[in-house]
């Protein structure tokens, strides 16, 4: 006998999936995005903990918008912020790094068009 799952169960197995991707999109670009390699000189060992921590918090999300984003950012921030062996003016050129990678992730994490091709009669 197979049980069927419902149709809401199901769905909500995709939603969690396609969260979990989302996330993993978004620490990808956190650790590896495009001004990765010019931070990799300096990359300081708060620097890799705070956005390690910003990847937690991206991962426990159950939906990454915009405003998640930047309050996750935000939230990180202030804890740094009180850090005494931290530079001010490196911890902020970090964030202000951080809360450009949105429009990158953003621009990735959606679905790609399909181009039609038109069919050839004969």
């Amino acid at each position: 006998m197979v049980k069927k799952e419902s149709s809401a169960k199901v769905v909500g197995e995709i939603v969690a999936v396609g969260a979990g991707i989302a996330a993993l999109s978004a620490a990808a670009y956190v650790m590896f995005g495009p001004d990765a390699k010019k931070n990799k000189k300096a990359v300081k060992s708060w620097a890799v903990k705070m956005k390690g921590e910003i990847i937690e918090k991206l991962e426990e999300a159950k939906e990454i918008t915009e405003p998640v984003y930047q309050n996750i950012i935000n939230t990180v921030h202030q804890k740094y912020e009180n850090v005494k062996n931290i530079d001010k003016t490196e911890l902020m050129d970090a964030i202000a790094d951080l809360r450009k990678q949105w429009n990158n992730m953003s621009k990735d994490a959606k679905p790609k068009k399909k181009t039609k091709k038109s069919a050839k009669r004969a």
